[in-house]
């Protein structure tokens, strides 16, 4: 963020689980957050095992290369990868 300017004031997220949440669910809802506003920051997280959820993968590097493309047709600009060290 550059000197003088405001945070943004909605931050969008999304947790990638891998059999869950797929392109195009992250399409649609892209799709959805850009016809509001395509400026929007949009973070996808990566989904790591833990506690009741143990037996589903740790979302692959692959996946979120599919979501992130997915999100950008959908005509999102501000599009992060939250914690990138999760992807396998």
């Amino acid at each position: 963020m550059g000197e003088g300017r405001e945070p943004p004031l909605l931050v969008v997220s999304t947790l990638v689980v891998p059999h869950y949440v797929d392109e195009h669910e992250i399409f649609n809802i892209a799709n959805y957050i850009a016809e509001i506003n395509p400026e929007t920051p949009y973070v996808l997280l990566a989904f790591a095992p833990q506690h009741l959820m143990h037996d589903v993968p740790t979302t692959s590097r692959r996946q979120m290369e599919k979501v992130y493309k997915a999100a950008q047709e959908a005509g999102l600009k501000n599009i992060y990868i939250g914690n990138p060290w999760l992807l396998r």
